[in-house]
């Protein structure tokens, strides 16, 4: 009996996503959880590689101006390309790559102005970033962690409020107000930091579990792209966290 769909706090995959796709019909190809392991793995290749460009240009020349360009079309690019994505799921096959190549200029770019600053953050955030991705995929398919219904609340509830702290903070940066518990590097900032890279670990668990329950509902085979796409959207932004985390305690010492 195929698994009911369940709900994710990334904004790449959501209830709706599986549910509302058209089944695939007979003889037609489904979606399988190797291929989707697969085209994640690719975009993940897809996004180092757009990050060493910039990356590789600023820690030659130490001048910030040859990385703002490619900080801007990745952040704006990215987001255009994912807001199209997380509409339209059919485009996924087509969009994901060149949104994980931009992803991977803003990142890249960003990552190299902290390392420029904090010597050996870059390295210790993907480090993380990618032993926190093991942990919880480690824990998922041990059971250890269950995406019950009321785990799926919780994480969505402080997605949501994590995302509604943003969208205060950009808001009121517009008239340079700033919010010190997001970004200043004070013990509250520091905790406020390690929440949210929690919350954005706990969101991988929802999106395991989502990509498990469309392989079983015999979602089409171009629900494996979106599903690539969905986890990157999470690992970029705990990959970001992390980043911000580190530089706080750097900045506490």
């Amino acid at each position: 009996m195929p698994l009911p769909v369940s709900r994710s706090g990334n904004p790449g995959l959501n209830e709706k996503t599986f549910s509302s796709q058209p089944r695939p019909m007979v003889g037609g190809e489904r979606m399988t959880l190797q291929g989707s392991i697969n085209k994640a793995f690719l975009l993940l290749v897809v996004l180092l590689a757009g990050a060493l460009w910039p990356w590789s240009q600023y820690l030659a020349t130490g001048d910030a101006s040859v990385v703002g360009s490619s900080i801007m079309i990745g952040l704006v690019g990215g987001l255009v390309l994912g807001l199209v994505i997380s509409f339209k799921a059919t485009m996924a096959p087509y969009l994901a790559i060149p949104y994980a190549a931009l992803e991977g200029l803003a990142m890249g770019g960003l990552s190299a102005l902290l390392e420029r600053r904090y010597p050996g953050i870059a390295i210790q955030a993907v480090g993380l970033t990618f032993g926190v991705l093991a942990v919880m995929l480690t824990a998922y398919s041990m059971r250890l962690i269950r995406a019950t219904q009321q785990f799926r609340s919780i994480v969505i509830g402080a997605t949501g409020a994590i995302a509604l702290l943003y969208l205060v903070t950009l808001v009121l940066g517009l008239f340079h107000v700033s919010v010190p518990v997001l970004n200043d590097s004070t013990p509250l900032g520091i905790i406020v930091s390690l929440v949210i890279c929690g919350v954005a670990a706990l969101n991988l668990v929802l999106d395991f579990d989502l990509i498990e329950s469309g392989v079983a509902r015999g979602a089409p085979r171009y629900m494996e792209w979106y599903s690539a796409f969905g986890l990157l959207v999470t690992l970029v932004w705990l990959y970001m966290e992390i980043l911000r985390l580190l530089s706080k305690l750097r900045d506490s010492k």
